[in-house]
């Protein structure tokens, strides 16, 4: 992964050495507490450090953990609540050790559902109705693996993966026209795939997405009081499948648009806009850990 990114660093001739990761959902623990109001980072530190087995189910000195207030406790004018939020040491180091590899400086460690919360900020206005209490679905469709984060006036209340990612349609690229795994994904991507692809293998997986989508929103609406969302914005490089967005509206009846963080964003002449285009729905987490600061 490190000899990945440092390649991906030089082809981008990036100069700058600053570098945000994110761990993904399941690998955090999140809990929001109540604290006395008026306490210091340090002395909230202190307190967690000492209730922290209440909260974490690992040894102390196996994780690493963080914490923010949110804001006066809407229960008690005395109290804040306190987003509490924990990893394994090794989700961490692993990451950390990747950047190190890559000759990068690791800055900031973040969790995916915040960095796509964060970047959604850039694709609010573009939502097809937008209500003061949406509720707004995104599915982030990624190369092993499948997350629902679920927003609801655009902060995320609810996360959820499932084991689904476009790697299945390379492995069945590969195994029905005989090409090593490197070649199917390279032919899944410009699309120089023999004329039955699209009916014989895109479209079949395209319906199994579509199935994966209806799946993963019934798990949120079983688990949650909502019954419906207002909108289902598509992210993750599977999102490019061509008519997937219309194919999933139809299916669940929800507006459906693929998610593009830089729609509105000036896009410098060296840029191939075409290629960022084709792109950007698996940008999503980088453009959320882009708009972090590193104070």
């Amino acid at each position: 992964m490190g000899n990945a990114i440092k390649k991906a660093v030089q082809k981008a001739n990036a100069k700058t050495k600053d570098a945000a990761v994110a761990v993904s959902g399941s690998a955090v623990i999140t809990r929001s507490i109540q604290m006395e109001k008026g306490l210091s980072d340090q002395e909230m530190e202190d307190v967690i450090k000492v209730e922290a087995d209440q909260y974490i189910p690992y040894p102390l000195e196996e994780v690493n953990l963080d914490f923010e207030v949110l804001g006066d406790s809407a229960n008690d004018d005395n109290l804040v609540d306190v987003l509490l939020a924990a990893s394994r040491s090794v989700n961490v180091d692993t990451r950390v050790d990747a950047l190190d590899i890559a000759g990068l400086s690791p800055k900031i460690v973040d969790i995916e559902a915040y960095a796509i919360e964060r970047s959604y900020q850039l694709t609010k206005k573009k939502t097809i109705e937008h209500l003061d209490d949406s509720i707004v679905a995104i599915i982030d469709i990624g190369a092993t693996m499948t997350s629902l984060n679920v927003l609801q006036n655009g902060q995320v209340i609810y996360n959820r993966e499932q084991l689904f990612g476009g790697n299945q349609l390379t492995e069945e690229i590969q195994s029905r026209y005989g090409l090593s795994y490197q070649e199917a994904g390279l032919a899944k991507k410009q699309g120089s795939l023999p004329d039955d692809y699209e009916t014989e293998v895109l479209m079949p997986f395209a319906e199994i997405i579509t199935q994966q989508v209806g799946r993963a929103l019934q798990f949120f609406f079983s688990a949650s009081e909502f019954s419906s969302v207002n909108e289902v914005i598509l992210a993750g490089g599977c999102a490019s499948i061509d008519g997937l967005d219309s194919m999933i509206q139809e299916h669940l009846g929800t507006p459906t648009r693929v998610a593009n963080p830089f729609a509105d964003m000036s896009i410098s002449s060296h840029v191939n806009t075409q290629a960022l285009s084709a792109d950007a729905p698996a940008m999503m987490i980088s453009c959320g850990l882009a708009l972090r600061s590193f104070d």
